[in-house]
């Protein structure tokens, strides 16, 4: 039945779905996950590096987390090169606003801005939608620290915690069961690595195969969004006790 109404993004079918939007949806199940808690000092954003050959040259920026502005930070799940689009939207949106109000775009402006371009995109004729999932985390005078979630539709929501990408349903299951509401930033990034040792298709979890980013305010009252080094990676797994020595691989 959906192939008569799959061809194209402005058509709906007879149960009111518009399929090609629901296929860019299955395209991001099977990106690399990306979790991001929000605790009482911070936000933290956690994702799953897709590492395809042991012969490719690690790049030396991020994979998964993008710096939009100061007080905005985003974890990705999906196509890299439509992201890298909607990225770049968010970044000139920002700077405008910025430019124009001489204060910070309210976080869920921004957000809101960047999702009405993803709607677009799955309206007119001749256009795919963008097959990307975004997690924003943030920090404004408004409503502090903020964590929202978008998908290709266009919608987007705030969360205490929330999962995109492979194995979602599974991961927000156990955040479901173990977030609390008043957690520090470090049991944060504690659940955060828990979640992902669990979900995460491989069998031990490596600093090769993670990225940690945190968004927080220092003791001065700036906004920091900080990436965790692969060496304090590593050191957080054997603190957490969520990686697995050698030995036991093999």
């Amino acid at each position: 039945m959906s192939r008569r109404y799959d061809s194209r993004t402005t058509i709906f079918s007879p149960e009111g779905r518009l399929y090609q939007v629901e296929y860019a949806m299955e395209a991001i199940g099977n990106a690399g996950s990306a979790i991001g808690i929000l605790s009482k000092d911070g936000v933290v954003l956690i994702g799953e590096k897709k590492v395809t050959s042991k012969l490719l040259q690690t790049s030396t920026s991020t994979e998964k987390m993008y710096k939009i502005d100061d007080h905005v930070a985003c974890a990705v799940a999906g196509i890299m090169s439509d992201a890298n689009i909607l990225i770049n939207t968010a970044r000139v949106q920002a700077q405008r606003y910025t430019f124009m109000y001489q204060e910070p775009m309210p976080v869920e402006q921004l957000v809101q801005s960047l999702c009405d371009t993803k709607q677009g995109y799955t309206q007119f004729g001749g256009l795919r939608p963008f097959g990307v999932s975004f997690l924003f985390a943030g920090w404004d005078k408004n409503y502090g620290f903020q964590l929202y979630m978008s998908d290709p539709s266009g919608n987007y929501g705030g969360w205490k915690a929330a999962a995109i990408g492979a194995n979602n349903q599974a991961a927000q299951s156990i955040l479901k069961q173990d977030y609390k509401d008043d957690a520090t930033r470090e049991e944060a990034v504690q659940l955060a690595l828990k979640v992902l040792s669990k979900t995460m298709d491989s069998t031990s979890l490596t600093s090769e195969k993670l990225e940690l980013a945190e968004v927080y305010l220092t003791p001065s009252g700036t906004v920091k969004y900080h990436v965790h080094s692969p060496d304090s990676l590593t050191k957080l797994l054997l603190k957490h006790g969520v990686t697995q020595p050698a030995a036991e691989t093999s």
